[in-house]
């Protein structure tokens, strides 16, 4: 599935691009790593941020060491708490809980986060690095439903269907005007 959709454009403001780069799920990251910064290193990427959780980092560590870069790392861009406990949640229980969660943006299981939270936090985040590195390339290394939360709070096709086509890793350039968002394009073509 393809997405790159132009919002709007107004040439008076300096535009930032935010390159939202999902993590693979499971370990050795180094070759999507090494995959993800053959396709970023000519972008000219400035700022790296990422979630604290480890497979975020190293999805763009390399990237960032390339361009002789530290990331930066962002508590509240970690993954949705989708409960309490500290173990990963299997997909055959995390898929009607993201169908849920999508219906209903406020639903949350007892010492989880709801949809509306997570994308507070994360919308938070993401408006503050829109204003601190304006006109600035920042390479963001985040979740599924991170990602496609923040990309929804902006323009709702970015929904639980777009979530479920993502890949993983997957990559995903964002531009922005000022704080409007005005073009998504996905950049990662691998299999």
């Amino acid at each position: 599935m393809s997405f790159s959709v132009s919002i709007a454009n107004d040439v008076t403001s300096p535009s930032r691009k935010i390159y939202a780069i999902r993590n693979k799920r499971k370990p050795p990251y180094k070759s999507d790593a090494f995959q993800i910064t053959e396709l970023l290193r000519e972008e000219g990427i400035e700022v790296f941020v990422s979630s604290p959780y480890q497979r975020a980092i190293l999805t763009i560590q390399e990237l960032a060491q390339c361009s002789g870069q530290e990331v930066l790392i962002f508590e509240d861009l970690k993954e949705r708490i989708f409960s309490s406990e500290d173990n990963r949640m299997p997909d055959d229980e995390l898929f009607p809980l993201l169908d849920k969660s999508f219906s209903d943006p406020n639903f949350a299981l007892t010492g989880g986060e709801s949809n509306a939270v997570c994308q507070n936090r994360s919308i938070t985040v993401l408006k503050e690095l829109l204003k601190i590195y304006r006109g600035r390339k920042v390479a963001l290394g985040t979740h599924g439903a991170v990602m496609t939360l923040m990309m929804e709070y902006y323009d709702k096709q970015y929904d639980l269907n777009f979530l479920l086509h993502t890949s993983k890793p997957d990559v995903y350039r964002m531009e922005f005007n000022d704080q409007e968002l005005v073009e998504v394009k996905r950049l990662w073509n691998m299999p």
